[in-house]
C-alpha cells in the first residue's frame, strides 16, 4: 500500500517537474518581451500553477480519471512571436478572448465539429512553422556561447537516447552547473516567500484579438486539447470532452488577468500519470494526476523565487533551453504534417507561410498559415473533382451492348 502511494506521488512529481522545466523558459521569455518585470512574471507562473493545480485535482477526483491540466507550451511559443508591437494589457485582453472561445466551444459542443474541419496535418504544420525558429535559435546562440550551448546539445542527444523522460531536467542541471563554472551564472540570495497575483488591466484591441487571441485559441485547441483527448482514448479513458473544455475555459478566464495565458489538457505529461508505474490498477491512476496537480500548486506558490533564479541565468542558456525543449515537438509535428496523404501539399503551404514573416492587415503568419493550408486543400479537392472523367452515360450505354453481344454468342 505504501509503495503504491509512493509510486503515485513519484509519477505525479515527475509529470509536474517535466511540464515545468520543459517550457518555463518560454513563459519567462514571452512575459519579458511584453515588458513584464520579475514580480509580474512570477504572477504569470503563480496564476498558471493555481489554475492547473486546482483543475487537475478537481477534475481527476470528480471523474476518477487521470485528467492532468497543463499550460499551453505552443501557446507560450506563439506569444513570443505574435505579441511584438502590443502592450501587456492588450495581450491580457487577448488571453481573455481566447479563454472565452474555449469556453464557448465547450458549452456549445462545437469542439469536435470544429476540429474535424481542420485536418491534423494542417494543424501540425502550423505548429511546426511556429516552433521552427526556436529550434534554429539553439544553433544561433551557440555562436556566442559554444561551450555552454554545445554541452547542452550533447547532453540532449545522450539523455534522449538513455533517459528521455528526464532529459530536460538533466539538461537544466548540466546547463546551470556549466554556466556557474564559467562564471556566467551566480546564484542570487533567495528569500523564499509565497508568490502574489498581480492584476493586469485588459486593454481591448481588435488587432491584438486577431493576432494573439485567435491564433492562441487555435493552437491550444488543435495542438494541445486534441492530443490530450487522443491520449485519454488511447489509454481507455472516456471523459466528457465538452465539459472539460468548459471548465478549463472558465478557469482560464479567471486567471487570464493575472497572466494565465492558456491552460489545456496535458498530453505527454498526462501519459506519465496513466502508465503502469503510476498504479497497476487503471481505475486508481487518477491519484497520480492529483499528485501532479498538488505539485503544480506548490510550484506556483514558489513562483517568485523560481523566477529570480531564471532571471539570473544567461540569456543563451534560456534561449537554448527553450529551443531544445521543443526539438521533439518540432520533429513530431513535421512527421505528422508531411505523412503521405491528400493533405500533404496543403500542409506544406501552411508550414511555409507560418514559418515566414508574412503579415497582412496586421494579422500574423500563424493565422495566414492555416488559412493558406485550408485554401490549398479546397483548390486541390475541387480541381481533382473537375479533372475526373464523367463516363456515366457511356458506361451505361456500353453495358447493354456487351450484354446483347454475349447473348447472341450464346444462342
Amino acid at each position: 500500500m505504501i509503495s503504491t502511494i509512493l509510486n503515485r506521488l513519484n509519477m505525479g512529481f515527475i509529470a509536474a517537474l517535466i511540464g515545468f522545466t520543459s517550457s518555463i523558459a518560454l513563459i519567462y521569455q514571452a512575459a519579458s518581451n511584453l515588458g513584464a518585470d520579475l514580480v509580474m512574471i512570477s504572477s504569470w507562473v503563480f496564476a498558471l500553477g493555481l489554475g492547473m493545480g486546482l483543475t487537475s485535482i478537481g477534475l481527476s477526483i470528480y471523474y476518477r480519471t487521470p485528467l492532468l491540466i497543463a499550460w499551453s507550451t505552443p501557446g507560450a511559443a506563439l506569444l513570443i512571436t505574435s505579441t511584438q508591437g502590443f502592450s501587456i494589457n492588450e495581450a491580457v485582453a487577448a488571453f481573455i478572448f481566447s479563454a472565452c472561445l474555449i469556453t464557448l466551444s465547450g458549452v456549445s459542443g462545437l469542439f469536435e465539429k470544429l476540429m474535424d474541419r481542420v485536418p491534423l496535418q494542417i494543424a501540425s504544420a502550423m505548429l511546426a512553422g511556429i516552433l521552427l525558429s526556436f529550434g534554429i535559435e539553439v544553433f544561433n546562440v551557440m555562436n556566442a556561447s559554444p561551450q555552454l550551448v554545445g554541452l547542452m546539445f550533447i547532453t540532449y542527444l545522450v539523455c534522449k537516447a538513455l533517459i528521455p523522460r528526464f532529459a530536460m531536467l538533466v539538461i537544466l542541471i548540466v546547463a546551470v552547473t556549466s554556466a556557474s563554472v564559467q562564471g556566467l551564472f551566480v546564484v542570487p540570495e533567495l528569500e523564499w516567500s509565497i508568490g502574489q497575483l498581480v492584476y493586469i488591466e485588459p486593454e481591448w484591441s481588435i488587432a491584438a484579438l486577431i493576432n494573439i487571441g485567435l491564433p492562441l485559441f487555435l493552437v491550444t485547441m488543435a495542438t494541445q486539447n486534441m492530443p490530450g483527448i487522443a491520449i485519454l482514448k488511447a489509454h481507455g479513458y472516456h471523459a466528457p470532452v465538452s465539459k472539460l473544455m468548459t471548465v478549463t475555459g472558465i478557469t482560464n478566464m479567471l486567471i487570464a488577468p493575472f497572466g494565465g495565458f492558456g491552460i489545456n489538457l496535458a498530453a505527454i505529461t498526462a501519459a506519465i500519470c496513466m502508465s503502469e508505474e503510476a498504479d497497476p490498477d487503471p481505475k486508481k491512476r487518477y491519484w497520480a494526476a492529483v499528485s501532479a496537480g498538488t505539485f503544480y500548486l506548490l510550484m506556483g506558490l514558489c513562483a517568485l523565487s523560481l523566477m529570480t533564479l531564471f532571471q539570473a541565468m544567461p540569456s543563451a542558456l534560456i534561449y537554448a533551453l527553450a529551443g531544445i525543449a521543443l526539438f521533439s515537438t518540432i520533429g513530431t509535428s513535421l512527421q505528422q504534417a508531411f505523412v503521405e496523404s491528400p493533405y500533404k501539399e496543403a500542409a506544406l503551404m501552411t508550414f511555409l507561410v507560418t514559418a515566414s514573416d508574412f503579415t497582412l492587415w496586421n494579422i500574423g503568419s500563424a493565422l495566414w498559415g492555416i488559412l493558406a493550408g485550408l485554401i490549398t486543400m479546397v483548390i486541390i479537392t475541387v480541381t481533382a473533382a473537375l479533372k475526373r472523367p464523367i463516363n456515366t452515360d457511356s458506361n451505361s450505354s456500353a453495358k447493354p451492348k456487351n450484354q446483347i453481344t454475349q447473348s447472341l454468342k450464346v444462342k
